[in-house]
Order: structure tokens, then C-alpha cells, then sequence
């Protein structure tokens, strides 16, 4: 058996991380008797940690929230985990660079020597693409709201800036949705919701998002296109049917190794047909676009299919063989 100290950190971590263990359970998982639980769950209580104990045919416990905060367990993993997620919460698009850095400090004062040594070595700096204007910062009280409706399933009333389109006066009526997921991708935050007004699939950007006060009535989730969250989001923003593929999709045979082709296409498919050929099934949002995309590999190549694809790169030769002419630019 183990030590009493090293016991109650093993039971407080299991504790941690899930909300209800039944007794018998927790018994099993340390290797003790069920009455050595039951005393080591009275140390934790005298420690400050508020653990209850729940009713019911297995009989368990539940570490409960506390009017103070006891001395937190972090693993060396967890320690690591959280010291990165603060440093880069600047760069989530929300708000809260100068919390997660106090963040950061109160939990930092908290460790033991060994972990704040851990923390203190890894220092990282998120380096963001460079913009043409800055990101738009959303308020953390905004993404509270948000997440809060979609957690109580309570249909959401809020003003939504459109760019080119401000509501001047005030006197717009609020917008209505049922709020599913809140999501982030590429600096941005996202609601994604059922628009009861035009009874459609959203997708919002929350820094233009300005929740009202009382929410309306709770909702049966609808099921998202797709299957999933991540699917449906991808596909929107890829401009398909919320299927997360493109909406055009071909295939061409490069003159080009297949190695030099991978190290440009995220998330095509290379396959190598020879030293200096590979085949390339790439997807984007339009024909001309996919067109496009194969060319910048300034490389010759053959259209495979469909026929969409060849049609589209007749149309760019054109365009761009009369943008060479002399004389053929626009004041």
C-alpha cells in the first residue's frame, strides 16, 4: 500500500477528474479497502478540500466547490499543459491577455519548487501571421454569455454589427437563434446557431455579438450538418453544403517530384507516379480557384478530371493571355 501522502494525492487527482467516483470504485483503482477511503477522504476535508458524498446504489464521493480555494494538485503533464494555454490565450482572439498572465502568476505561486521550475523554463512566444489591420478582440463577458446559452440550451436575443449594414439608431429588433457551439478558428471566435428568423444554419462572429438580457426559452438541440461541429464549420468556410469538403474537387498529373508538391498542399492528396511526376487530387471553393491552385506550382501538367477543371483552366490561359497584351489595361 502506499503512503498516506502519496495516497491522498492519488485520490485527489482522481477526484479531479471526474465529477461523481462511487466508493467501491475509488477502493479499487488505488488498491485499498473501502474504509481507508472513507478515512482519506476526512484528511482531504480537514486539508480544505470540500469533498461530499453522494447518495445512491454505489454510494461515492464528489470534490465540490469551495468558498476558498485550496492548494491545487497538478501533474507534471498538467503543469505544462496550463502554463502553455495561458501563454497563448493572447492569441485565441479574446480578450484576455493581461488575465492569463495573472493567471498565470497565482497558479505559479501555488506549485511546488519542482513544477514552478518546469513553468518558469518554458517561455513561448506565438508568433501570428502579419495582418492588414488587427483582429478584432472579443469581449471575455461576451464569450461567457455565449457558451453559458449554449449550455442551458435557452434560445439567445442579441444585436449582430453587419458590417455595411450598422443599425444607427437602435432600433433594430434583436436577433433570435438557438445557440449550439462556440468555437474558434484562426484567431477568431465563432456562434454556431439555428437562426430562428431566417430558419437557417449561422455561423456569427462573436466580436459582433452583443448579448440581451433575459435569454428566451430553452430548446431541443437540432442536429448539425455534417455530424459534427468541427465538420459543419469547416465546410462553411470552405463554401460547401456543410458536407467539411470542398465544393470542387479534381485530380492533375504534375511534372514535378512528389516530395516538392507535399511540402505546398495541406490538404491534398500526393501520390508519386515517378522521380520528377506525381499525381495531385486537390479541392477549393470554385473551379477557376482550383485552377488557380495548380498553377502556382509553376510546373506543367495534365487535367485528369473533371471536365470542369479543364474548362477552367481554358478560362484562365484566355484571361491571362489578354492581360499580357500590350494596351489591354484599364485606367
Amino acid at each position: 500500500m502506499p503512503k498516506t501522502s502519496a495516497r491522498l494525492l492519488s485520490l485527489l487527482s482522481l477526484l479531479q477528474a471526474r465529477r461523481d467516483w462511487p466508493g467501491a470504485l475509488l477502493a479499487q483503482r488505488l488498491d485499498i479497502s473501502p474504509r481507508t477511503v472513507r478515512r482519506d477522504v476526512d484528511r482531504l476535508r480537514e486539508l480544505g478540500y470540500p469533498v461530499v458524498a453522494t447518495k445512491g446504489p454505489d454510494g461515492g464521493y464528489r470534490l465540490d466547490a469551495g468558498a476558498e480555494l485550496p492548494p491545487l494538485l497538478f501533474d507534471d503533464e498538467q503543469a505544462v499543459a496550463l502554463a502553455v494555454a495561458l501563454q497563448v490565450a493572447a492569441t485565441t482572439g479574446a480578450d484576455l491577455g493581461e488575465a492569463a498572465a495573472r493567471a498565470l502568476a497565482t497558479v505559479r505561486q501555488v506549485m511546488p519548487a519542482r513544477l514552478r521550475h518546469r513553468v518558469d523554463t518554458l517561455r513561448i512566444t506565438a508568433v501570428e501571421p502579419p495582418a492588414t489591420r488587427p483582429e478584432p478582440q472579443v469581449d471575455g463577458a461576451v464569450l461567457v454569455a455565449l457558451s453559458a446559452a449554449v449550455q442551458a440550451r435557452e434560445v439567445l436575443r442579441f444585436d449582430y454589427a453587419s458590417p455595411g449594414d450598422p443599425d444607427v439608431d437602435g432600433t433594430r429588433p434583436p436577433r433570435r437563434a438557438q445557440p449550439h457551439h462556440l468555437v474558434t478558428r484562426g484567431g477568431r471566435w465563432y456562434l454556431v446557431a439555428w437562426d430562428l428568423d431566417r430558419e437557417d444554419w449561422r455561423t456569427f462572429r462573436a466580436d459582433r455579438i452583443t448579448p440581451r438580457v433575459p435569454t428566451g426559452p430553452r430548446f431541443t438541440p437540432r442536429d448539425l450538418p455534417g455530424g459534427d461541429v468541427a465538420t459543419f464549420v469547416t465546410g462553411r468556410f470552405r463554401g460547401s453544403d456543410g458536407s467539411g469538403d470542398w465544393p470542387c474537387r479534381g485530380e492533375v498529373i504534375l511534372d514535378l517530384p512528389a516530395a516538392a508538391v507535399s511540402r505546398h498542399t495541406r490538404d491534398g492528396v500526393v501520390e508519386e507516379l515517378g522521380p520528377d511526376r506525381c499525381r495531385l487530387v486537390l479541392g477549393s471553393w470554385s473551379w477557376s480557384g482550383l485552377a488557380a491552385a495548380v498553377g502556382r506550382f509553376d510546373a506543367d501538367f495534365e487535367v485528369v478530371g473533371p471536365a470542369e477543371l479543364g474548362d477552367a483552366c481554358a478560362h484562365l490561359a484566355r484571361r491571362y493571355a489578354d492581360a499580357a497584351l500590350p494596351g489591354r489595361r484599364r485606367g
